[in-house]
């Protein structure tokens, strides 16, 4: 259909064309798409087999819904998807504020423009990305927000009675008819607000200063908002609670690679240098192994999440603090090294929430204990558990621990002092002077191409082995020295997080 042709009240009739309610509507189009196998929520990971069926059928229904879930779990993401079911044009009878459907105007504007020119009346079309309206409920929002008032300056300027249709300013949820309209963090909605909500979910109408107008309106109505337990600035009123249709729960990544993906996509790791950028996986997996473990641990509120806004925000550091060393050092690529993973502690203590809440300190240890018990984890995947004990072979021959030329270097007063600002050729230079550890490394091809990432994965095995208890490992500011364990013990108390790893995780 040309919809520039069409301009008349008259010629749409003509057209033969059919004005479907906005949840027919969107039926419509999503069995087309279902049909088509087509994916609906570009850009969502991890929910193909729970959150999006549950949202399909929802919609498949004709039901209000409202997402729930705590903070960052794509919620008002997918809110913004769903205009995309709409048709891409709808025709309105031009000028109306309420988008009033040309066969059945329901405000007194379109009515009287109907009335008076009849199929003359003219049209226009509006596209799908104009149906769709979104409100933050805040504790100012009032109803005349949502819902509308009397103007007392346009009851004035057109010498209308108060009670007059006419007078009538409509708020953001009328000029949402025939659309989308979402509130997000419903619970933050004054509970007297709420109430004015019932009439729209159940009768589907408005009313305005309790005067006899009747606005019948529709609307799909979407809430977000985060479980009850979590917040203690408000609630659902429970007739409200049972006016929406389907309630449907979204979730964390359930698996580590999925929540990469969504790191990876909505982080920024494509700087405006001309520098290459080579992250090695291991690095992504220790950031989302921190959000996984901080999702676990009891010093966290778990009440209150841990969205993938603390590996997107940790990720963006960690290039950057590898960036800032390209740039000093006129570097040709940019890499993470592993002394640069503390400079995503940043990205974690003001996304973290502790039950506990005390001086900043605190949220720093955490923070740095989380990372340690994910680089254990982590480490593991890649090369032998440093804690397992090597059985003895049918000749009663004990094996070889793999690690046991690199401990022995450390044992017999071997350091390794490494900087975050060191060029390459003295990092590298720095890591080769340990006994084994280069050797140790190269048995595993798999892992690097270049040998920035033979000395980033070398650095990598220094700090596995200091997270499980085989070397010693201190820091002061952006300086990392590899000692030997013993050694430190009659030297310093504590460790390099003063005890409170062990206290936490050991």
């Amino acid at each position: 259909m040309n919809y520039n042709e069409i301009k008349t009240l008259g010629e749409l009739k003509k057209s033969g064309y059919k004005v479907l309610s906005v949840k027919d509507e969107i039926r419509k189009n999503l069995i087309e798409k279902v049909g088509k196998k087509q994916n609906i929520f570009e850009g969502i990971v991890g929910y193909d087999k729970t959150v999006i069926p549950s949202i399909v059928n929802s919609l498949l229904a004709k039901h209000d819904i409202i997402l729930l879930g705590l903070r960052g779990q794509a919620k008002t993401k997918i809110a913004r998807m769903l205009p995309q079911l709409l048709d891409e044009y709808i025709p309105i009878i031009k000028g109306s504020e309420i988008n009033d459907n040309p066969f059945h105007p329901i405000s007194q504007f379109a009515v009287e423009a109907v009335k008076e020119k009849g199929d003359s009346a003219e049209i226009e079309w509006i596209s799908r990305d104009q149906r769709y309206s979104e409100k933050l409920a805040t504790p100012d929002v009032n109803i005349a927000d949502l819902i509308g008032d009397i103007d007392p300056i346009k009851a004035a300027n057109q010498r209308l009675h108060y009670s007059h249709e006419g007078a009538i300013h409509f708020g953001i949820i009328p000029r949402t008819n025939r659309g989308i309209f979402v509130i997000n963090e419903l619970p933050d909605l004054q509970p007297r607000i709420q109430v004015g909500l019932l009439n729209i979910m159940q009768e589907k109408d408005i009313q305005i200063r309790g005067f006899n107008i009747r606005i019948p309106l529709d609307v799909l109505m979407v809430f977000t908002a985060n479980p009850e337990d979590y917040t203690n600035r408000g609630n659902i009123i429970t007739p409200l609670k049972d006016r929406i249709d389907s309630q449907i729960i979204t979730h964390y990544p359930k698996v580590l690679e999925d929540g990469i993906r969504i790191t990876e996509t909505y982080s920024w790791t494509e700087r405006d240098l001309k520098k290459k950028i080579v992250i090695p996986y291991y690095f992504r997996e220790i950031i989302e192994m921190t959000a996984v473990q901080a999702r676990l641990s009891e010093y966290v509120d778990q009440k209150s999440g841990v969205s993938a806004r603390l590996t997107i925000s940790s990720t963006e550091n960690l290039i950057s603090n590898a960036e800032r060393r390209a740039i000093m050092n006129n570097d040709d690529m940019i890499m993470p090294r592993m002394c640069d993973v503390m400079s995503i502690i940043p990205g974690i203590t003001g996304k973290v929430e502790l039950v506990f809440e005390g001086e900043q300190e605190g949220a720093i240890k955490v923070a740095r204990a989380l990372l340690s018990k994910s680089v254990r984890e982590i480490y593991k995947k890649y090369f032998p558990d440093p804690l397992t004990r090597k059985k003895k072979s049918v000749a009663e021959k004990e094996v070889r621990d793999p690690y046991a030329e690199i401990t022995e270097w450390f044992q017999y007063g071997g350091k390794v002092c490494v900087k975050d600002d060191m060029t390459f050729k003295e990092y590298f230079s720095e890591l080769k002077k340990v006994d084994g550890l280069e050797k140790f490394v190269r048995k595993y091809p798999q892992y690097f191409e270049s040998e920035y990432e033979l000395a980033s994965l070398m650095e990598f095995v220094l700090d596995g082995l200091h997270q499980n208890s085989k070397i010693a490992k201190d820091e002061v500011d952006s300086v990392v020295m590899y000692k030997d364990l013993v050694g430190s013990m009659f030297t310093q108390s504590g460790g390099s997080f003063g005890g409170f790893e062990d206290d936490v995780y050991r």
